[in-house]
């Protein structure tokens, strides 16, 4: 019988210094783990909406709705899982969220043997459902677990490892689904298409998800208790997390940066295959979507050790400029150049996420499972943005519908310098 999980409580602002920090590490190598493999689930969106687009003969709209369904369960389930964290315990949360993933992973099989777009979307939605549960339960407890002024730090290299996954599911995307994807002519319909391509990557997800569970369910990780608000010494003390105006603001800052991301990367696929960019066939787009996460990957990894160095908040600022100029510059190019600076926006993205949420989550203290939900609700935009995205893209071109991203990094940016300060600290 595997040991009690040690109990560590959360020390207040003013005794944090009072003596050394106990060691995490084996704590974080166990949580790291999680990271990985949802990035993998979420980045694989990036490949079926082409491949079920293609197939059901969507608009670039109807299969955003990919986004809609997967996001959009974080929007439902954010806060629920955040009462249920908090009741239960990180752990059991996170367990409880692998088991609800792996179904939703196993549900793709019969969406594809009934050949229903209306299956894959409900599966997707449950699969998300399971991945809310582990981003409420695992990034707060990231953050907490180790000194608050490296939190943004250690978030950061956590999801670094989150965007190996994402760097891995377009190369694997493309080998196993976007690979099969057929030629369609006028006499071809998706009850005489094979989409069973889609069927093995999902059940094996499916099975990994179960995988990790078990491990991480033999594993002891610390129990984390708050003893006091962290923000003590600002001498203001809240009765619910949106009595806090850097979290509600950085929810916004959430919102926009997850939409704008997801808004890229969804159709990057569609954007190299434009005449005017470099025309390529959709396997090699999808091939090339794994540099936009790789430099997330890359970034995240760098991040890692500037945000020990430099005023996380000022870096967020200047990571958000650098996209809305690389934006710019695609929209207003052609061939490799239109390209790689689209795809160079996946390293200003890097830092955003652990940037904003710890920032967001700063002096919550008791309030920080009740934050971590409304911050995951926000993960809606990654539905609601691509959505007005692709009517945008419908109607005017993809170029055009890159102004929305630009700006969602306007708002970050000013996040970043104005919006994430807390009250009474300077």
């Amino acid at each position: 019988m595997a040991a009690p999980a040690p109990t560590i409580s959360r020390p207040s602002a003013a005794s944090a210094a009072s003596g050394p920090a106990p060691r995490y590490t084996s704590a974080l190598s166990a949580v790291t783990t999680l990271f990985f493999l949802w990035g993998f689930i979420t980045c694989l969106n990036d490949i079926l909406i082409p491949y079920l687009k293609a197939i059901f003969q969507l608009s670039f709209a109807q299969a955003n709705l990919i986004n809609l369904c997967f996001f959009g369960a974080y929007f439902l389930m954010s806060i629920p899982a955040g009462k249920l964290v908090a009741r239960m315990g990180y752990k059991q949360g996170m367990l409880l969220g692998f088991v609800v993933a792996a179904i939703g992973a196993f549900l793709f099989y019969p969406a594809a043997a009934q050949r229903a777009y209306g299956l894959f979307l409900g599966a997707l939605f449950v699969l998300a459902s399971g991945i809310t549960l582990l981003q409420v339960a695992a990034n707060p407890y990231v953050a907490i677990l180790g000194p608050p002024e490296s939190a943004s730090s250690r978030l950061s290299l956590t999801q670094a490892f989150n965007s190996l996954g994402t760097t891995l599911a377009p190369l694997l995307g493309s080998a196993l689904i976007l690979s099969r994807l057929p030629k369609l002519d006028n006499a071809t319909t998706a009850a005489s298409i094979d989409i069973s391509a889609v069927q093995l990557p999902y059940l094996v997800i499916g099975g990994m998800l179960l995988l990790i569970s078990l491990v991480l369910s033999r594993i002891n990780l610390p129990v984390i208790q708050h003893v006091t608000d962290d923000d003590d010494a600002t001498g203001e003390h809240h009765s619910s997390a949106w009595q806090y105006r850097h979290l509600i603001l950085g929810v916004v800052g959430i919102f926009m940066y997850v939409g704008a991301e997801v808004a890229i990367g969804s159709h990057i696929v569609s954007y190299l295959a434009l005449p005017n960019v470099l025309g390529l066939d959709p396997t090699a787009a999808g091939n090339k979507v794994a540099y936009y996460w790789g430099a997330a990957m890359i970034g995240r990894f760098a991040g890692a050790y500037l945000l020990n160095k430099f005023s996380p908040a000022k870096l967020l600022a200047f990571t958000a400029v650098g996209a809305v100029v690389l934006i710019l510059i695609s929209i207003n190019t052609t061939g490799a150049v239109a390209m790689w600076s689209l795809l160079a926006v996946g390293l200003m993205n890097s830092v955003m996420y652990p940037t904003i949420f710890t920032l967001a989550v700063a002096g919550l203290g008791r309030h920080t499972e009740e934050g971590s939900g409304l911050l995951c609700t926000a993960i809606v935009g990654g539905a609601l943005v691509p959505m007005l995205f692709g009517a945008i893209a419908d109607h005017g071109g993809l170029r055009l519908a890159l102004l929305l991203p630009i700006v969602c990094y306007a708002y970050i940016m000013w996040y970043g310098l104005r919006g994430s300060r807390r009250a009474g600290v300077a």
